[in-house]
């Protein structure tokens, strides 16, 4: 995680540089644990204490699920939080301040605001964009390893060429990935099988990984409903569709938890988005509220019963969009379905 360490320590740096202001860092990543959650660093600024988030690329494909992030830490400590990255695009840095995200940046960029603390620079450009040493495990082949890992854990026991199978990747990047997540403190291995740790902090960097890299790809087509089928979306013929067709995001929430009505409706499928417009009355549109992406994933029969994607991406899907009451029901979520994920390994 030095990575994370020069981003947070730039961000002091030019922080001190633009308002003489001093910031001292208590613990660093992975050592100071609340509340079952580990943030990346405890921050004083002046006589404020802050939990940390850091995140290095922030981008518009990714930004919602970064700011559900947020808002979760926000709910669960005591302190306010603070996300301080290497830069956040002026577009995305407006959203966070009207969602009142207190933000950081290496550029000098920032929005704090705490009884007392106001601090607002707006306008500092980035030096130069770091797009060396990528993470392999985080691109698009160790995005679908890695949710077929963290959507079933025996999995991590399978053999190389079974976790390529599942997976739809190469042989060569599951040995890759592997050995990443070696190196990165996410992999074990024991006499007694092998094991992913730090599983929240890895489904956390998974999420931002899938929005920002493989998420976009997916996206077939923007919709909407032709007819009043939208108030009865629950009865929509998905069964009766020649291809595999089903709900993510937050009808999928619905579904799963009785405590949300859809307002954005997500659909996956293995066919052609032009086979939904007669099947259930749909029909393209730029600005529509429903969102056609493609499988990635071997589908199976598990949730075929209420016509959902696994819970996993329900809960991905739901955090990124960044929006309150579909954080509260990926919360729910991930306590009935993904409570797997909260072991320590």
């Amino acid at each position: 995680m030095k990575r994370e360490a020069a981003i947070l320590d730039q961000a002091i740096s030019t922080l001190k540089m633009h308002t003489g202001l001093n910031a001292t860092i208590e613990m660093l990543h992975g050592k100071y644990n609340m509340t079952n959650h580990e943030w990346d660093a405890l921050m004083h600024i002046e006589n404020k204490t802050f939990v940390v988030e850091i995140k290095k690329n922030i981008s518009s494909h990714n930004r919602g699920a970064i700011m559900g992030m947020i808002k979760e830490a926000m709910h669960k400590s005591p302190y306010p939080a603070l996300l301080v990255a290497e830069y956040i695009p002026q577009d995305v840095a407006k959203e966070y301040c009207r969602e009142n995200i207190n933000y950081l940046d290496v550029s000098g960029n920032c929005n704090i605001k705490e009884a007392g603390l106001i601090i607002n620079i707006e306008g500092k450009k980035r030096e130069r964009p770091d797009r060396t040493n990528q993470s392999r495990a985080f691109q698009e082949a160790g995005i679908k390893i890695l949710f077929h890992l963290l959507d079933k854990p025996e999995a991590i026991n399978h053999t190389y060429r079974d976790l390529a199978k599942a997976a739809g990747v190469s042989l060569g990047s599951v040995a890759s990935v592997i050995q990443e997540l070696e190196d990165l403190n996410y992999y074990m291995k024991t006499k007694n099988g092998k094991f992913l740790k730090n599983k929240q902090e890895l489904l956390r960097r998974w999420i931002v990984a899938y929005h920002d890299v493989l998420r976009p790809r997916l996206l077939l087509k923007k919709m909407r409903f032709t007819k009043i089928a939208e108030r009865n979306w629950e009865e929509l013929p998905l069964r009766d569709s020649e291809d595999v067709v089903l709900w993510g995001g937050e009808p999928a929430g619905s579904l799963l938890t009785n405590y949300l009505y859809p307002g954005k409706f997500t659909i996956y499928t293995n066919g052609f988005w032009k086979g939904l417009i007669s099947d259930f009355h749909l029909a393209p549109a730029e600005d529509g509220q429903i969102e056609v992406l493609q499988i990635f994933w071997q589908e199976e029969d598990r949730y075929r019963e209420k016509h959902i994607v696994p819970p996993l991406l329900v809960y991905a899907d739901l955090i990124g969009s960044g929006n309150d009451r579909n954080i509260e029901t990926a919360n729910i979520i991930f306590e009935n379905e993904l409570s797997h994920l909260e072991q320590t390994i």
